[in-house]
């Protein structure tokens, strides 16, 4: 018996890596021009030059006021509505709403001292270089809220837009684009 010894040379590994590579900068070039043309463009809206951006221009413990101060709404609302007044900012305080209640959060966030005007909130910073002072006018469902970052502030008397404006206060104001939230608009 003869053996016979038969040589298989393996088909060119270079010719299937070059396919692989191909279809790879196919597929890439595929994606990249579907992105490129169906993405969104992120606008960013100017807001005028009396507001803030309370996303982009308020700092941490600025940040931190402001959403309690949102959040606090409503159990604002309902103390009024049981007590036919607002709460006075002692009264949040002793139930322990933030930011009213004088705990190691509210020294951080620049130490306030919150006082009730009329159907308004302010509460003047005691650090104004961490946090300016703010104020929150009473007003439907939703807070105005206004920022000053004055050092020597005095408490506002006229709590009109105009007038709060020319006393150097700015209204916080929260803007939802593309870069919050992520809409699809079919």
């Amino acid at each position: 018996m003869s053996r016979t010894t038969q040589v298989v040379r393996p088909a060119g590994a270079g010719h299937e890596t070059l396919y692989v590579l191909l279809l790879c900068l196919i597929i890439l070039a595929v994606a990249g021009t579907v992105v490129a043309l169906r993405g969104e463009r992120q606008e960013i809206a100017a807001v005028p030059s009396h507001q803030l951006d309370a996303r982009r221009d308020l700092s941490a413990a600025e940040q931190g006021i402001y959403a309690d101060l949102r959040v606090t709404l409503d159990e604002i609302n309902l103390l009024q509505e049981e007590h036919s007044a607002l709460p006075t900012p002692a009264q949040l305080a002793e139930e322990g709403f933030a930011p009213f209640a004088q705990d190691a959060s509210s020294v951080s966030r620049g130490d306030h001292r919150w006082q009730l005007l009329d159907a308004a909130y302010v509460g003047l910073s005691q650090t104004p270089d961490l946090s300016g002072s703010l104020l929150m006018r009473i007003s439907g469902a939703e807070p105005d809220i206004w920022l000053n970052r004055s050092a020597h502030l005095a408490v506002p008397t006229d709590l009109t837009d105009q007038a709060l404006i020319n006393a150097g206060w700015q209204q916080v104001v929260a803007q939802f684009d593309a870069g919050v939230t992520r809409q699809h608009r079919h």
